[in-house]
């Protein structure tokens, strides 16, 4: 037994190295060992394309490239009877020219959660030989599943990757995966491999909806490519699951092709075994037809040979056009308006194939510049758990999380089910959180502020927090959320400011200055306009609180706070004054009257009747009519609340100081440490969902050290990254660096491929936007400001190099005693002032820094 797991060992640590030396050049951030790769699922695909995952083991999985979620889906062709050959696979055929041939998939070993059912086990192509010994390595967008075996000649990465850019939006969101085999030849003598691909035609069926029919593969040579284009003849090409994807190979070699696989021929139908027999012969495929197949399989292998000691990296692209996006789908409360609103990633092609002939040119380009990006942030002195949950997360908007319609609107839901969107409207207290679009991809964020305030803000100021679509019936909601409303006002100001686009500013502030006016209405959130907010405020609780809270109105602070700042800008100095005003008086009151000393809790006001309530603040929930105005449920009450501070930790991030007394600020945030902090979860008692369980550590999203009211809001007891990551990027804001990255910590634990995808931080549901926040850790490490309106940049004095991307430019700088070296990787950035933290600010007057240039700035 001890010289099996020395053999183990030995092989691990020899894939290790070989995949270090092979993949030196894709930067890594996270190793997972062989007991942490059967949850890793990591979404490859452009921002709004779909997405197909790699998994831990090297497979391909979840294919959701048809407009809509696909969890779980693997294209299938059904057999009768108990077997059922599953899904996309390569494989891998070896052959040491002594006659001895092996042929394995090209992954890993399945779950072993999956090894029982009714009839066996249910994985993946689960009967077909694989590598016994795997790992994985990340730093997304790259991926790298590391396979061996001791009885084959080949230790194989499989990497998969998308070009993911900040600042280039449109090579950011191209619908392909990039699939690299590097295979080494570990053996003393000369070997003959081949490598295959097989995708079946599954067009027509997304994996809950459509059918497949007269579905056609063709083989396509052209301009040095060789592959296989999938298209159909019967599927409707209004539907959303028509269009056509293809899988190209990119190596030389001897190719060979199957555009369809045998008929049925009897009672037992062996299409796949005759498919294994025929490649296991030499790894040349026969050709088969089977015009009686509506989803015909394809198939696409190359053959070469491995000098002793060699190493040859094989790549194939597999790359999707689907066209016609439809609406939002079952929303769960009011019948949607259906209409196709298509996708502005096909614009951009005319179909699959036109992906690729369009990419290849500037492939290689492409990678480059994503290497220097990941490497640019990993090999930055910010701590490692920070950068993993930034970038990780960052996977988020390469689901079917988010998307951009035909016109280049950017939305999304909140998270995603399985098979359906979860929470449609780009729903504003949900994305509020989010930090990653705006300071990767500016100008998608811009879109998302378009859509909030040209289509779903009212001429009141009135914001739909959920934005139907088509676009102009947007405002269908009628609904407005407190914290939404206000927290956009927030990030206005933020992509203004990250941005530096005046144009932008003017042509929306009028309703901008609406929206915040909204607030004043009667029975609206502020009717007696003391800078306080006392009325009915649907917010991200799925409640609504009623009576002054620390979660509302710092939201509301944030919100005057910025529109002052926009106002003056503008001239609009009599508004603006009346921001200043009424910022003053809230933020007094609050320190007076809801700071109990520790932290702020809510005191309840019931308006009495829904008289005193304005019609567009009630029922905001989704149809719940049932509330007592005379003792309304749901309030928060004496709770700690874990994310109080959000207003404040979003004005931290955007420059705008402190919205109360900062050592209040301060007290709160280690009140929020020393009462919500669960150290093992199989003590506390929940009554909602969970996403923390047994021996794992969280943040509670409320905490009842006194009196608790009898039926809180329904969440308290839950736990939520989103959440967490706002307390803990306060916690670092606030220097609790420890506590902070602790807080931090424990979420990226929790998902760590043994137990969840680190890929996929759930809400309510999959890849949920909320936590997209995460980003904010670079941030809040780095202390990173900027400005293009004022020109100006600021970074932490602490000694190091850090990361910073502004959502239009990016670059890092390395920070030494009383000296930074700024350089610019990518854009270019204007600064008429720099500072370090306690170091004071250097005059730069207009300095444009480009692409490629360093500048050393000293104190």
């Amino acid at each position: 037994m001890k010289k099996i797991k020395l053999i183990t060992t030995l092989l691990a640590l020899a894939t290790l190295a070989f995949a270090q030396e092979n993949n030196a050049a894709w930067p890594v951030l996270k190793t997972y060992d062989q007991e942490h790769i059967q949850k890793i699922k990591m979404p490859v695909g452009g921002i709004g394309t779909g997405t197909i995952s790699l998994t831990g083991r090297g497979s391909l999985e979840d294919w959701e490239i048809m407009n809509r979620p696909a969890k779980g889906f693997n294209p299938t062709l059904e057999n009768w009877g108990p077997v059922k050959e599953k899904g996309p696979f390569f494989a891998i055929y070896v052959e040491d020219g002594e006659g001895e041939k092996q042929t394995r998939l090209l992954e890993g070993m399945p779950d072993e959660s999956t090894y029982e059912a009714a009839n066996g086990a249910l994985a993946n192509q689960i009967g077909l030989p694989r590598f016994g010994q795997t790992t994985f390595k990340a730093a997304y967008p790259f991926g790298q599943a590391l396979l061996s075996d001791e009885k084959l000649p080949v230790e194989v990465v499989v990497g998969a990757y998308n070009p993911l850019i900040p600042g280039d939006v449109d090579n950011s969101s191209i619908p392909m995966v990039v699939l690299n085999y590097a295979v080494k030849n570990t053996s003393a003598k000369d070997i003959n491999i081949s490598l295959v691909g097989t995708i079946q035609n599954f067009i027509g069926y997304d994996g809950n909806r459509g059918k497949a029919k007269q579905n056609v593969n063709t083989i396509r040579e052209e301009d040095g490519l060789k592959g296989l284009h999938y298209t159909s003849n019967g599927v409707d090409p209004a539907s959303e699951q028509w269009g056509s994807f293809s899988l190209v190979s990119l190596n030389k070699g001897q190719t060979s092709y199957r555009t369809a696989w045998q008929k049925k021929t009897g009672r037992w139908d062996k299409k796949r075994l005759d498919f294994w027999d025929d490649f296991s012969e030499d790894g040349v495929l026969e050709p088969r037809e089977n015009d009686e197949a509506n989803a015909p399989m394809g198939s696409l292998a190359v053959k070469t040979t491995l000098q002793a000691g060699e190493e040859k990296n094989f790549r194939f692209l597999i790359a999707w056009h689907f066209p016609n996006r439809q609406t939002w789908d079952k929303p769960g409360f009011q019948k949607m308006i259906k209409a196709t609103m298509g996708n502005y990633y096909t614009t951009k092609y005319e179909d699959s194939w036109d992906v690729i002939i369009k990419t290849l040119p500037q492939l290689d380009d492409l990678e480059e510049k994503t290497k220097m990006f990941v490497k640019a942030l990993i090999e930055s002195d910010i701590p490692d758990v920070v950068k993993e949950a930034a970038l990780f997360n960052a996977a988020h908007l390469r689901t079917q999380l988010a998307f951009r319609i035909k016109s280049g609107q950017m939305l999304g839901w909140e998270g995603i089910f399985d098979d359906r969107g979860s929470c449609f409207g780009s729903c504003t207290h949900v994305w509020n959180y989010e930090q990653t679009t705006a300071f990767l991809f500016g100008e998608l964020a811009k879109t998302m502020r378009e859509v909030e305030y040209k289509y779903a803000t009212d001429d009141e100021g009135m914001m739909s927090f959920r934005a139907y679509l088509p676009l102009d019936s947007a405002q269908k909601w009628n609904k407005a959320a407190a914290d939404g409303q206000m927290g956009c006002v927030m990030k206005f100001y933020r992509d203004w400011q990250l941005s530096g686009d005046d144009a932008f500013l003017k042509e929306h502030w009028p309703k901008v200055k609406q929206s915040l006016e909204f607030c004043w209405i009667p029975g609206g959130w502020d009717a007696d306009k003391n800078g306080v907010m006392e009325g009915s405020q649907h917010n991200t609780m799925d409640v609504e609180y009623f009576g002054p809270n620390p979660q509302m109105g710092f939201w509301y602070l944030g919100a005057l706070k910025s529109a002052a700042e926009m106002a003056e800008y503008l001239g609009d100095k009599k508004f603006a004054k009346e921001c200043r005003a009424l910022f003053t008086e809230g933020s007094e009151w609050m320190d007076a009257n809801l700071y109990n000393g520790e932290y702020y809790v809510q005191d309840i006001q019931p308006p009495m009747s829904a008289d005193n309530v304005a019609p567009s603040l009630i029922g905001a929930t989704g149809g719940d009519k049932s509330t007592d105005f005379t003792s309304p449920d749901y309030q928060l009450g004496e709770g700690v609340l874990v994310d109080q501070l959000v207003g404040q930790v979003f004005a931290h991030l955007v420059g705008l100081g402190y919205l109360a007394d900062q050592d209040k600020i301060k007290q709160t945030t280690a009140s929020i440490m020393k009462y919500n902090y669960v150290d093992k979860m199989y003590s506390h008692a929940n009554f909602h969902r969970s996403y923390a369980i047994g021996d794992e550590s969280a943040l509670l999203m409320a905490a009842y050290p006194g009196e608790r009211p009898e039926k809180p809001f329904p969440y308290f007891t839950e736990v939520m990254t989103g959440f967490e990551y706002t307390a803990a990027i306060g916690m670092l804001q606030e220097g609790m660096t420890e506590d902070g990255l602790k807080c931090i910590r424990n979420i990226r634990d929790r998902y760590d491929g043994k137990k969840r995808s680190p890929f996929d931080e759930a809400e309510c549901g999959h890849h949920y936007s909320r936590s997209m926040i995460a980003w904010a850790g670079v941030l809040a490490t780095s202390n990173f400001h900027y400005s293009a309106v004022d020109k100006s940049m600021s970074l932490t004095s602490l000694p190091g190099t850090y990361f910073w991307s502004n959502g239009y430019a990016w670059g890092t700088c390395e920070v030494k005693e009383k000296e930074a070296v700024l350089t610019v990787l990518s854009g270019s950035v204007k600064l008429d002032s720099f500072s370090l933290d306690g170091l004071g600010e250097k005059k730069l007057k207009g300095k444009i820094i480009f692409e490629g240039d360093e500048v050393a700035i000293k104190f």
